[in-house]
């Protein structure tokens, strides 16, 4: 009863099953590998569009992996957010591990409900004062980066919700 005839087409859905898995290893083992980096944008809907679009114009599709955060930068740095910042890092950790990732690209973006409560009002109050509040996060942001993971590149800019993007260093 439990004798099965051995046969041609037995063998080749075996051959085929066990060459399938063996080409497709990231389902079995998770998503390992070099990857190029890491994007930490923000959950503003608003801003999903654009981050993808700018992703693709970097040639990043399928290169990299992503956080997204209320406030992108803002909320691993802002003090208001303090309870998220472990979850922000133990995310980069585990990226690196998996990924091999060799930069984090983080886009904060114009018009931030976040940036509003870290920061208070005043601080997005005009344009020119909402960047320098945005440099001034992004800084934080760079030197955190460095102090905890110098390894790995960090770019860092502010985008506006038609996608223009300012790079700060």
């Amino acid at each position: 009863m439990l004798q099965q005839r051995f046969d041609r087409r037995r063998f080749m859905i075996g051959a085929g099953s066990v060459g399938l898995a063996a080409t497709m290893p990231s389902f079995a083992f998770g998503a390992s590998g070099n990857y190029e980096a890491m994007v930490l944008g923000c959950i503003d809907p608003r801003l999903q569009q654009p981050m993808h679009n700018y992703t693709a114009s970097r040639r990043l599709t399928g290169k990299f992996s992503s956080f997204i955060i209320a406030g992108a930068a803002i909320g691993v740095v802002a003090e208001p957010f303090k309870d998220w910042h472990k979850a922000y890092w133990d995310n980069v950790s585990t990226s690196v591990q998996l990924h091999n990732i060799k930069k984090v690209i983080a886009i904060d973006h114009r018009d931030c409900g976040a940036a509003k409560i870290a920061y208070g009002d005043a601080k997005v109050a005009n344009r020119q004062v909402e960047t320098e509040t945005h440099r001034s996060a992004m800084a934080e942001f760079r030197k955190q980066m460095k102090d905890r993971l110098p390894a790995l590149g960090v770019e860092t800019g502010l985008m506006d919700l038609k996608g223009k993007i300012e790079m700060f260093t």
